[in-house]
């Protein structure tokens, strides 16, 4: 299993710019959003509980990330929690309005962010490593927070540090330019 550090620094090392950093602010928890919605429709009973899909991505999500760090497991479980409660919302109102729904909340959330490309100058992690990238967003994006707030400095700069290292030899061969 890779370390909190691993993950962090390849997903910076695509995410510099504020700009790019603000769209996927938006459209990450967007995405994470539209995915809630049909996942709240196959569900399972099990002891007089209702059980869905989305109940069962979002527990393998904050299992990996509590395993990576205890903290930033538990707020990414809180955040994912009310994505999910929203999503099951959104579903409540029924296949097409939900479908809808999703649609424009998937199409819109990847369209910032690769809106959000242009102004880094490099193009989506998603390209060089999809599944990690899919893991990493919403976690990365709660690490940034945390990170401003002064949780782990040494974790924040050894990030920052091989993040700059991984651009650097990107640069060299030409990997930088969005495609």
């Amino acid at each position: 299993m890779k370390s909190l550090e691993d993950h962090l620094s390849f997903y910076a090392a695509y995410h510099q710019d504020a700009r790019n950093k603000a769209t996927h602010f938006i459209g990450v928890p967007v995405i994470a959003l539209s995915l809630f919605i049909p996942l709240a429709w196959p569900r399972v009973e099990l002891g007089g509980a209702s059980l869905t899909a989305a109940m069962g991505l979002l527990a393998v999500f904050a299992v990996y990330y509590l395993m990576l760090d205890a903290l930033l497991g538990a707020a990414m479980l809180l955040a994912l929690g009310a994505l999910l409660w929203a999503g099951a919302q959104l579903a409540s109102l029924g296949p097409p309005r939900g479908w809808m729904w999703f649609g424009l909340l998937f199409a819109g959330g990847w369209a910032l962010q690769f809106f959000g490309h242009l102004f880094e100058g490099r193009r989506p992690a998603l390209v060089d490593n999809l599944f990690q990238s899919v893991f990493v967003a919403p976690l990365f994006l709660c690490a940034e927070i945390f990170f401003t707030l002064g949780y782990k400095p040494r974790l924040r700069a050894a990030v920052q540090a091989r993040a700059a290292q991984m651009r650097a030899a990107a640069a060299g061969k030409g990997l930088t330019a969005a495609r």
